[in-house]
């Protein structure tokens, strides 16, 4: 003890370790809220959308968005959902037919997609969608989400690709229009080579008319837009076209 009894107050002393603690606490919360903002800059509903040349909005759920109240999201300007039907061989949505029979009722223009599972087979993954959107009237083609996100990275090319085609040509034979959801690497992986000629739902976090080339009928521009009716973050999208072309589009389904 050093003289006149005080106390000297090393790294081992309670209140050292207390405020180092907290130290770190600020530090850490710094570190959190400079990657929300650049999260936020990245992927948020900023990017500008011409909406003279691309009028018809929509959204894409999953159970993930929980419950969403479609009478708000139609009255904040949204015409269009597509509802997380399925997923592989056997999973199928527990929300997707609440969400078809409100969506529906408060009448937006409803699709329906499949995330592909690249271990599990095409034909399989067909019947499995094909069982989830059965007896319910749909008004946009099925969809087939592709990407190498959260996927089996162990699986051949080869093995994918048979799949993938397996899966679509299931959707085909039984009367359905097929449309294929991928971002610019699934693009040119899976679609460019093997599915051109399907329609095509593109994520892209640039603004809708600015892509050349790519014939997408839909674009997917944000993962983190803010909409009534639905808590926290959800998908942006546009119909790529005039609304003359939507209700064109409409008709052909």
């Amino acid at each position: 003890m050093p003289a006149g009894g005080a106390t000297r107050r090393g790294n081992g002393h309670p209140d050292y370790i207390k405020w180092m603690l907290i130290a770190g606490a600020v530090a850490v919360a710094a570190v959190l809220a400079v990657l929300v903002a650049k999260r936020q800059h990245l992927f948020h509903s900023d990017v500008a959308v011409d909406r003279y040349r691309f009028p018809v909005a929509g959204i894409d759920v999953s159970k993930h968005n929980g419950k969403v109240d479609f009478v708000r999201v139609a009255q904040d300007g949204y015409e269009f959902v597509f509802i997380k039907a399925s997923e592989g061989a056997t999973y199928r949505d527990a929300n997707f037919l609440t969400n078809h029979r409100a969506a529906k009722a408060a009448g937006l223009k409803v699709g329906a997609y499949h995330f592909f599972r690249k271990n599990r087979e095409g034909e399989t993954q067909a019947q499995n969608f094909l069982g989830a959107v059965e007896g319910l009237q749909l008004d946009l083609p099925l969809v087939v989400d592709v990407e190498d996100w959260d996927n089996d990275h162990f699986v051949s090319d080869t093995d994918v690709i048979s799949r993938l085609k397996a899966l679509v040509a299931t959707l085909e034979k039984k009367g359905h229009k097929v449309m294929v959801y991928t971002n610019g690497n699934g693009y040119e992986k899976y679609y460019k080579p093997h599915l051109t000629g399907k329609h095509l739902w593109l994520c892209s976090f640039t603004a809708p008319g600015t892509l050349v080339g790519y014939g997408h009928v839909f674009q997917q521009y944000s993962h983190w837009g803010e909409v009534s009716g639905v808590d926290g973050d959800v998908d942006l999208n546009v119909f790529c076209g005039s609304r003359e072309e939507w209700e064109r589009f409409l008709k052909n389904q």
